[in-house]
């Protein structure tokens, strides 16, 4: 079953996690590298899985998997072999579910909440190339090259067993429409598909948004679609666009409000003092289900979220 049907069958909304590079590096991890917080499933396992468990106490319904950056070419780029980097991408999925596992056999953690889910992060194309190109969707690539690119990991990942995909950060409609296409490959998983905005209505691309919705729409693994990645100020206006094109729930995951840099891969600016909790709320009133959070957010923000969202 859809497993996001399944929680809004009985919840009001699913609370997602927060950030988790830039909570890795809140710890002392240094992701200044091309496999961004990826090498640390490679140095410190241990320290992703209390990043998960410390989102889970928060009221986080879902945990995204350290995975968002692990290829087979960037991993064998560092002289890994095939099968060493396949098990450090199942690696990502089974930390998140032991995990969760652990925390949910408490029952004091069962309290008018659901179980959690894992979600297999799959990022863009432009988080492997590391160029920031994930802000800009000028791949220059077919939707065939995009799909013989995502589909090997994909499939690596769904053999580990998660609960859904989590396909994130995506710049263009050609992307998410080749990890759909694989997605379809692969019957009873489910995905959402989350893109990067520049505005209001339009993805990184320069694409709207909500004929990237109407595409989406038909797709029945398809089981939400969004926003990650993105400043705050623009997801009320998303989120209508995005319901102009369909009727599935709406993940909204931006970030903090700071801006990066991807050249020098530092944030600048402030989130303007917002408070992220009520800023969610606001977003549920305008129609989002899925609600967490993605660069610079904490598992504060996060707990923020449950605070009103579990009166």
């Amino acid at each position: 079953m859809n497993p996001i049907e399944q929680i809004l069958s009985e919840y009001s909304m699913m609370i997602l996690d927060g950030a988790f590079s830039t909570e890795l590096e809140r710890r002392g991890c240094d992701l200044n590298d091309p496999l961004w917080s990826t090498k640390v499933l490679m140095e410190n396992p241990d320290i992703i899985g209390a990043v998960h468990e410390d989102y889970f106490k928060a009221g986080a319904d879902c945990a995204i998997t350290a995975s968002y950056q692990a290829t087979y070419e960037g991993f064998m780029k560092r002289g890994m072999t095939k099968e060493e980097a396949k098990e450090l991408i199942q690696l990502s999925v089974r930390i998140a579910t032991k995990v969760r596992d652990t925390f949910w056999g408490n029952p004091e953690n069962r309290i008018n909440r659901p179980k959690p889910i894992v979600a297999a992060s799959v990022g863009p194309y432009g988080a492997f190339v590391a160029d920031g190109s994930e802000y800009r969707g000028n791949y220059g690539l077919t939707k065939e090259q995009l799909e013989d690119f995502h589909r090997e990991r994909m499939e690596t990942l769904i053999e580990a067993g998660p609960d859904i995909l989590a396909c994130e950060t995506i710049p263009c409609l050609v992307e998410a429409q080749a990890v759909v296409n694989i997605l379809e490959e692969h019957s009873g998983m489910y995905a959402w598909i989350s893109f990067s905005a520049k505005d209001g209505m339009r993805i990184n691309s320069g694409e709207p948004i909500v004929d990237c919705a109407r595409w989406l729409d038909s797709h029945p693994q398809v089981a939400a679609i969004g926003v990650n990645c993105t400043p705050p100020e623009f997801m009320e206006s998303l989120i209508s666009e995005i319901r102009k094109g369909t009727n599935k729930p709406i993940v909204l995951y931006p970030n903090s409000g700071e801006q990066y840099d991807a050249e020098t891969k530092t944030w600048h600016g402030c989130s303007s003092g917002m408070c992220y909790g009520d800023a969610a709320k606001r977003w549920y009133k305008k129609g989002a289900r899925l609600i967490g959070g993605c660069c610079r957010t904490t598992p504060e923000d996060i707990h923020n979220i449950a605070l009103w969202s579990r009166e």
